[in-house]
């Protein structure tokens, strides 16, 4: 089995890290594809970056030349999944519905500890999207830049340990899920925090693609998610 793990940002060392934690939970057998996109953000952090992440990830995704059999979407937050969908047969999933749904198999309630403030609002309409919100007891940002989890470490998982004991206690949280793909390996350090189990995305995603690969399930292309219509698209790719 080979599942391609699409970061949307273009920060090589962030692929990397995704890439290992993925690999970390991967089943004997399942062979992790990291990818980077050939253009876009540093980091993705708003609106406009998301939405230049999701058409980079499509392209990248759509040129990698070998066989897989699933795709993970490595960004919290982000569009661009029901547009891989589209292109796609095999299962996509995103790291924000894997953290989420498993979530509601270990607790009651579950929060969000995430980046900067600007992201929750990102966060929360894609949990509504998915038919996530009702057990989600909050969002919280930890104040850190995406960028940040790899120039200060030990501040970030300072900070998002603090939250994570915030949404316990205050919030009521029973399970905490990591906000960004780029807090991949963080899990420990915070259950040594909190008690409370904490769910990984990256590491949720992959089992889930996993299962749905095993069950031998596909992309609906019914209604939904059928393939784009043919038609002229205009200066696309765009050039030099």
């Amino acid at each position: 089995m080979r599942i391609l793990v699409a970061n949307v940002n273009t920060t090589e060392s962030m692929t990397r890290s995704i890439g290992a934690q993925a690999a970390a939970v991967a089943a004997p057998g399942t062979e992790i594809v990291p990818l980077t996109p050939a253009f876009g953000a540093e980091s993705v952090e708003g609106n406009y970056e998301s939405y230049l992440a999701a058409v980079a990830v499509m392209e990248t995704v759509r040129a990698y030349p070998e066989p897989y059999d699933a795709v993970i979407q490595a960004g919290y937050g982000e569009h661009g999944r029901e547009g891989l969908q589209e292109l796609l047969d095999v299962p996509v999933v995103d790291i924000t519905e894997a953290a989420a749904s498993t979530a509601q198999y270990l607790g009651h309630r579950y929060s969000v500890v995430t980046t900067l403030d600007r992201t929750v609002p990102l966060i929360e309409d894609r949990l509504k999207l998915a038919g996530l919100t009702d057990r989600c007891a909050s969002v919280r940002a930890s104040g850190m830049a995406v960028l940040d989890l790899e120039r200060d470490p030990e501040a970030a998982v300072e900070a998002i340990a603090e939250q994570a004991v915030r949404a316990v206690e205050d919030d009521r949280a029973e399970v905490i899920c990591l906000g960004c793909g780029g807090m991949s390996g963080l899990a420990e350090r915070v259950v040594a925090r909190t008690g409370a189990p904490v769910v990984d995305g990256v590491a949720a995603a992959v089992t889930v693609a996993e299962s749905l690969v095993r069950l031998g399930l596909t992309t609906s292309k019914v209604r939904t998610y059928a393939p784009p219509r043919p038609k002229h698209i205009r200066n696309w790719p765009p050039t030099g």
